[in-house]
C-alpha cells in the first residue's frame, strides 16, 4: 500500500479521528443544533397558524362591515319610506284641510251673499212699499193710513209671489 501512497496506521488513525468526531458531533453538538431547529420550525408553526387565524380574523371582520352596511342601506330605505309615508300623510291632511276651509269660506260666502240677498229684497219692499203709498195719495190726492196700506200691500205681495216666502226662495 506504501506504493499506492497509502499510509494504512494513518487511515485507521483517521477513521478512528472521524468516529469521535462524529461520536461528539452526535452526542453533544446535534442536540443543541437539532432543539434550535425544533424550536424554529414551532415559532414558523405557531407564526403560520396565527396568519392563517388573522386571515379568518379579516375575513369575518370585512364579512361583519358588509352586513352592517347592507344593514344600514335597509334601515335608511326603511327610513325613506317612513318620511314618504309622512309626506303623503301631511300632504293628504293639507289637502283635506284646504279643502275643508274652501267649502267653509264657500259656505260662508252664500251664507252672506242669501243675507245681502234678502236684505236687498227687504229695501226693495220698503221702497216699493213707500212708492205705492206715495203713488196712492197722489192718484187719490189725499193721505192715506201708512200703516193700513203697508198691510195691504203686504197682502198684494204675498199674493202676487214676491212675499217673504216667494223672495226668499228666489
Amino acid at each position: 500500500m506504501d506504493k499506492l501512497g497509502l499510509n494504512l496506521p494513518g487511515i485507521v488513525a483517521q477513521f478512528v479521528n472521524f468516529g469521535i468526531l462524529l461520536f461528539i458531533l452526535w452526542k453533544f453538538v446535534l442536540p443543541p443544533v437539532q432543539k434550535m431547529l425544533d424550536e424554529r420550525r414551532q415559532r414558523i408553526q405557531e407564526s403560520l397558524e396565527t396568519a392563517d387565524r388573522m386571515q379568518a380574523q379579516a375575513v369575518n371582520a370585512e364579512r361583519d362591515v358588509q352586513a352592517k352596511i347592507e344593514e344600514g342601506r335597509q334601515e335608511s330605505r326603511r327610513l325613506v319610506e317612513a318620511a314618504q309615508g309622512i309626506a303623503s300623510r301631511i300632504e293628504a291632511e293639507a289637502r283635506e284641510r284646504a279643502t275643508a276651509e274652501v267649502e267653509q269660506l264657500r259656505a260662508r260666502a252664500l251664507a252672506d251673499i242669501q243675507l245681502e240677498r234678502d236684505n236687498a229684497v227687504a229695501t226693495l219692499r220698503r221702497e216699493f212699499a213707500d212708492i205705492t203709498v206715495t203713488a196712492a195719495e197722489k192718484v187719490i190726492n189725499q193721505s192715506l193710513d201708512r200703516t193700513a196700506h203697508q198691510r195691504l200691500i203686504q197682502d198684494v205681495l204675498s199674493e202676487s209671489g214676491m212675499g217673504s216666502n216667494g223672495a226668499s226662495s228666489r
